[in-house]
């Protein structure tokens, strides 16, 4: 849930400049076969209340798909806590202080800009099959993601932001900084600009190569094995996981083209 919000992060001492283009949708690809078609929805996880990128083309694919599969799914509810707790490795320890800090740094500048991890769009589409009674599973357990996190090295904390003013908090000047970053981004994700993500995975890449192979290099080539496993019983399923899982050098349809199966973008 985390990845590019920690990603952003890094890079909010440099955001990029996106320029304003015609809203479209968000980034969808597809790959199928004879009868089994796969929709890839790249998703962001964090959101303001504007559920409008659910229409069109993304409603009609996820509407005509027999099931969803999302990245995992966490425990809700009032026993979420308890859930979560239980399900903590024997022996685990924290993820590392810096971690944790560029994570809370990137989720109170969401907030910040009235973005929620509620409006995700990935607890959206849950929430919505859940209703349809559509099943809905996820590519990894949430015991694996702990885990992941538990083993995640210490990440670099980003420099003062340029326009950091003279005695200010660096924490508070980096919020700033990256409420910005992260309101491009969620614009860029809303026309289904890549490029934004791209960029920032290299940073992501330069700067923590481990975290980077861990969260996304790693990750992406199982799901790209779970797909194409998939792809062997008939069906339609709308598979959403973050964006930048979606994009860039080491992306799953990287992974999937290398195993000769094809994605065609049709949003």
């Amino acid at each position: 849930m985390v990845n590019l919000l920690a990603a952003a992060a890094l890079a909010a001492a440099t955001p990029a400049v996106v320029p304003l283009q015609p809203p479209t949708e968000p980034a969808m690809f597809v790959v199928h076969d004879a009868d089994t078609t796969i929709y890839l929805f790249g998703t962001f996880h964090a959101l303001d209340g504007d559920h409008h990128w659910f229409g069109h083309g993304v409603r009609d694919a996820f509407e005509g798909s027999n099931e969803l599969v999302l990245e995992t799914l966490l425990p809700e509810g009032p026993n979420a806590a308890r859930e979560l707790s239980r399900d903590m490795p024997p022996g685990s320890v924290k993820p590392s202080a810096s971690f944790l800090a560029t994570t809370r740094m990137a989720l109170s500048a969401g907030r910040s800009q009235g973005m929620q991890t509620d409006n995700g769009a990935d607890m959206v589409l849950r929430h919505i099959a859940e209703a349809e009674g559509k099943p809905v599973q996820g590519l990894e357990t949430l015991q694996f993601q702990l885990n992941m996190f538990n083993r995640m090295p210490a990440m670099a904390a980003p420099p003062p932001p340029p326009t950091a003013k003279v005695g200010q908090p660096v924490e508070d000047a980096g919020i700033e900084t990256l409420s910005t970053t992260m309101t491009q981004m969620q614009s860029a994700w809303k026309r289904g600009d890549q490029k934004v993500f791209v960029s920032l995975l290299e940073q992501l890449r330069a700067g923590s190569p481990e975290t980077y192979r861990m969260m996304f290099t790693e990750r992406n080539a199982r799901w790209a094995d779970w797909i194409a496993a998939r792809m062997q019983t008939p069906g339609t399923v709308f598979v959403a996981v973050g964006a930048g899982h979606l994009a860039g050098k080491d992306s799953v349809l990287v992974r999937l083209a290398e195993k000769g199966i094809e994605s065609r973008r049709v949003y």
